[in-house]
């Protein structure tokens, strides 16, 4: 089993910087793709970040050089960050922290359902 725990949303003006944060522990053996998702209200959930093991990230043209994904690993549990510099209010979400087997060139991670385990998610809002 995985666990996947998200922290860091909230509040943020536009053209500001918020930095999210995810802690994956359980069975990390197989992982190997993982990224980040959000649902905006309204809207289907989108993937918009994604990075394989040892390799540089892969970015949704709605965030790309903006948002800057990072990957690390200690003895039981991978951290993930998000950077989220300069967003709009479009930006205003639910973020989600998701990870799955098999490299991330192996799925369509845009869409909703692209990965098997999922964080609870965390709110980010952008106010203008």
């Amino acid at each position: 089993q995985v666990t996947l725990l998200e922290s860091g949303g909230g509040s943020v003006q536009a053209g500001g910087s918020l930095t999210l944060s995810c802690a994956v522990s359980g069975d990390l053996e197989r992982l190997y793709c993982m990224g980040w998702s959000r649902q905006a209200p309204g809207k289907k959930r989108e993937g918009i970040a994604v990075i394989d093991a040892r390799k540089s990230p892969y970015y949704a043209d709605s965030v790309k050089g903006r948002f800057t994904l990072s990957r690390s690993k200690d003895n039981d549990k991978y951290s993930l960050s998000l950077s989220m510099n300069d967003p709009d209010p479009s930006a205003t979400a639910m973020y989600y922290c998701a990870a799955d087997f098999g490299g991330c060139g192996l799925k369509d991670w845009t869409s909703s359902d692209a990965f098997r385990y999922w964080g609870q998610g965390t709110q980010v809002t952008v106010a203008s």
